[in-house]
Formats: structure tokens, sequence, C-alpha cells
């Protein structure tokens, strides 16, 4: 994903013990803010956080599968500047908390599924990177939704977590608060209201503008989804924003460049992402975030009143 902070992290092996364990558990840290463009350890501890604040088996499964991505992709010798930019680690993340929340984290057979798709999310991660970077495009999440909506089709039973229930009633004023936040929770495919606000305290720690970029991203998705009739259980766990999250950050700040330009065409974005989602049904993940950057990005080249899109190596 997009680097928006400086490393000064160098990703060698080979020093003390001591200093090996904490330059690789910076940089799986770095890995988890990625998820949402920040190579920062901060924003990846408090979502460390947020993952062990729904149950102990995702924060395993998370971590786990970032310091998997980050480790297999030192020991096929990525390219340092990825390696320190926690660049090879978000994707394997997003895996491992997958594995958890749709197969069960305490399953012997989890682990084994994890373990396969993190190795498996590091390969489709160079492959789509190298196609995608042909056209100077981003991977993005691609290798997760990749990745997990294999795990998705291939299970035989429902998922051991279950998503919002698809009711209908009127959305109220606290369950409206309570899906905003919930929203940020789902980025890590989490509906608690308080993992999403965990969520968005690292997303503070990078700025009050990421922050606001990110809620008006989430606020503009909510609103179209409820316009477009979804069920007030589904908005109340999050499911209408999360992906205008991702959409809105990617647009206005991490791929183009903040500014007055750039946040409407943001929004336009995650509104667009908000109204494609259904059309994805149980296999939903990240795919509408992955699909409208993408095309956003490429039409950005030929609108020169926006700020040219960062070339990002991914």
């Amino acid at each position: 994903m997009a680097q928006m902070a400086g490393a000064s992290i160098r990703p060698e092996i080979g020093h003390s013990w001591a200093t090996d364990c904490r330059q690789f558990g910076l940089l799986v840290l770095r890995g988890t803010g990625q998820v949402v463009f920040l190579p920062r350890a901060l924003t990846g501890l408090l979502f460390t956080a947020a993952l062990f604040a729904a149950g102990w088996t995702y924060g395993v499964y998370g971590i786990g599968g970032a310091a998997l991505g980050t480790a297999g992709a030192w020991l096929l010798g990525v390219e340092r500047e990825r390696l320190a930019q926690g660049l090879e680690g978000f994707n394997s993340c997003l895996v491992g908390v997958s594995c958890a929340v749709l197969l069960g984290g305490e399953r012997v057979s989890t682990v084994l599924v994890a373990l396969l798709g993190c190795g498996a999310a590091t390969v489709v991660t160079a492959a789509a990177g190298r196609a995608l970077g042909t056209w100077g495009l981003p991977a993005l999440t691609l290798p997760f939704c990749a990745v997990a909506t294999a795990i998705e089709l291939a299970r035989p039973a429902g998922p051991v977590t279950g998503h919002a229930a698809d009711g209908v009633g009127s959305l109220q004023l606290g369950d409206a608060a309570r899906g905003f936040l919930a929203g940020f929770g789902q980025i890590f495919l989490l509906p608690q209201w308080y993992v999403g606000a965990l969520v968005l305290a690292g997303l503070l720690v990078a700025g009050p503008r990421v922050a606001a970029v990110a809620g008006l991203g989430n606020a503009a998705a909510m609103a179209t989804a409820w316009a477009l009739g979804a069920p007030a259980a589904r908005l109340t766990d999050g499911l209408g924003g999360y992906n205008g999250v991702l959409v809105a950050l990617a647009l206005c700040g991490a791929f183009l460049a903040a500014g007055p330009r750039t946040l409407p065409y943001a929004l336009a974005g995650s509104v667009v992402a908000a109204a494609v989602a259904p059309a994805f049904g149980a296999t939903t993940f990240t795919w509408p975030f992955v699909l409208t950057t993408l095309v956003f990005l490429a039409a950005a080249r030929s609108f020169p009143r926006l700020t040219a899109p960062r070339q990002v190596d991914q």
C-alpha cells in the first residue's frame, strides 16, 4: 500500500538477538498498520489491541499472519524497502483474521489453513504487484480478497462468527453511531463497536486529517447503503461503511495527494463502493474497495485537475 510515513527501520537480520526481535516486531506492526496505508508501529499496535479486544484468537491470527507474511517475504529476498514499509504484512494479517472469523480460531485445521493462506498471500502479492505494476497501479488488498474468497467458497459449513442478520427495521440514532464505529472494525471483519473505536484511534495517531477522511468515507458509504435499502442490522454491524473508509483513504492521501479536489473524488469512490458491495454477496470482503480504487486511480490520470496519483510499487 502507500508509504505515508518515512521508514527508519532497516530490515536486516544478523545483529544481536534482542535487536533482531525488536526490528522484526516493528516490521510486523508496520505491516498491520498498512491495512489502512499507515506504516506506523503505533498504529499497528492499536490495531493489534483492537483484534485482541474482540478475542484472543483474532489477535493471535492477525499478528501471526502479519509475522508470517513478513518473514516469508524476507526469506524469499523481497526488497528491503517493502519490508521496512510493512508492505508484505498487511494482506497476510487480513488472511489470518479471516481464517479465525470464517473457520473458528481454536481448531487445528484453521491453523493449517491460515499457514497455507498466508503463504499463498505472499505469492499472490508478488504476482498481483507485478501484473498491476505494468499500469502503475497498486495491488491493495487484492491478495487477501483472492485467498479469503477461496477459503469462503471451499469451507463446508457456515461461518463460526456470523455477520449481521438481514432483518428489516428502522435505523435509530444509537444504532447509526454504533454502526459508524463498527465500520472501522469491519476492516478486520469484526463488527464490535469497541474494536472500531480502537481502529479509529490508530487512524488518529497518524493525524486528524487522516481520521477525518476515513470518517467521511465511512459516513458517505453508510448513507449510500441506507439510501439503497440496506437492512438496519447490517448497517449497525458496520457492513455498510468499511469499504468506503478504505476507498477514501486511498484516493485522498495515499495514492492521490489530499486536497479540496481529491476529497470529493474520494467520497464519490466511497459511494460507488457501497453501491456495488451487495453484488459480491458472501464474498464481499474488500473487493468493492479494491475494484473501485483501481478504476478511480486509472481514471484520475485523465483528470488534470486532480493531483496525479503517486506511483507505488505493490
